[in-house]
């Protein structure tokens, strides 16, 4: 046997038996055998400031008081969009944007990546608001005019999710200086060029490990948040018009256990019904001598109320009659609401 195969089965017997041939431990399962200990007491004339606990809990807060009885409700079907990715462009009214299921911190190197990758240099970024601006470029199917782009990074209506817009600005060569941007693109066909490019890019990527850490909360706040205050009823909060959030909650309110039966925009109000999704599928004498499924009329069980507040729109669940629901019935469904509004 040669020297170099002496060296290979060497190296695989170690890998055989570990670093106990060596003498050392493995000590790479000693984490299932830790207990809690004491905090470290530090004496008054030192400073503890350096010291902290390693994975601190934050703060709660509201609490809210449980009601007598209260049973833990079992976990909502995770929607399909929450394990593959999923890239589209949507409209409403006159605004474009391309949606994607992951996380604005995600999204942000993920664009300026792409724009390296197209020769589109950036003239100006805002992590706090999601900003990315492009220098003056030109196409070569216009020798007349300069172009640029501001691309905006913003938390989608859905869980986790990221919309990206683009603006589109032009002016002819040599007057860059003299223009500043609109509130609407100047050449919509330019823009939609712009948002395929971002959403094919995007959809084609598979890799998104990269997330910025030093824009956790770019964009902003949320645009949809659970309100579960004691002082006021469960409510959705959503900072968006009216006009896109009775689209929103429409489209929610036909997912998830909710049937539409009735609506009025008007009033902002659509009665819905909901009953739990059964998962088991009905068995052979049931399929045969039991009813079938339209031959049940469903009637509305519950409202969904809009109202817009200081720019915001509230969103509230109430019962047949329109009272409110109890805490724990509130909360289920308004999270069952949240979860399909796209």
């Amino acid at each position: 046997m040669n020297i170099s195969m002496r060296f290979l089965l060497a190296l695989v017997l170690c890998g055989q038996v570990g670093c106990g041939w060596l003498g050392l431990r493995d000590r790479s399962n000693d984490y299932l055998l830790s207990e809690e200990t004491a905090p470290t007491l530090v004496p008054d004339d030192l400073h503890s400031d350096s010291l902290g606990q390693i994975y601190p809990i934050p703060e709660i807060s509201a609490m809210t008081a449980l009601e007598p009885g209260y049973e833990v409700p079992r976990p909502q079907p995770a929607s399909v969009n929450n394990f593959e990715q999923v890239v589209k462009i949507q409209s409403f009214e006159d605004r474009n944007w391309v949606l994607i299921n992951i996380t604005p911190s995600e999204v942000w190197p993920r664009v300026r990546s792409i724009l390296s990758r197209n020769g589109i240099p950036t003239s100006r970024t805002n992590g706090g608001t999601g900003m990315i601006e492009t220098v003056w470029i030109k196409f070569k199917s216009d020798q007349q005019q300069s172009h640029r782009f501001r691309f905006a990074i913003t938390p989608g209506v859905q869980l986790d999710s990221t919309e990206v817009s683009a603006l589109h600005n032009q002016v002819t060569m040599g007057q860059e200086d003299s223009v500043n941007w609109s509130d609407a693109s100047d050449n919509d066909e330019r823009e939609r060029d712009m948002l395929s490019l971002m959403a094919n890019e995007l959809a084609t990527a598979s890799d998104y490990s990269q997330v910025s850490l030093l824009a956790q909360n770019i964009g902003g706040d949320t645009k949809v948040n659970i309100i579960s205050d004691e002082s006021e009823d469960h409510h959705i909060l959503i900072a968006l018009g009216f006009d896109r959030c009775w689209a929103s909650v429409s489209y929610s309110a036909s997912r998830g256990g909710f049937t539409i039966i009735d609506k009025n925009r008007t009033e902002g109000r659509l009665l819905v019904n909901f009953s739990t999704p059964v998962v088991e599928e009905p068995g052979f004498f049931q399929r045969w001598f039991g009813a079938s499924k339209g031959s049940d009329i469903l009637e509305y069980n519950h409202q969904i109320v809009l109202q817009p507040v200081d720019g915001n729109v509230e969103v509230r669940l109430l019962d047949r009659e329109g009272a409110a629901l109890s805490s724990s019935d509130a909360r289920r469904l308004l999270a069952v609401l949240r979860s399909n509004l796209s």
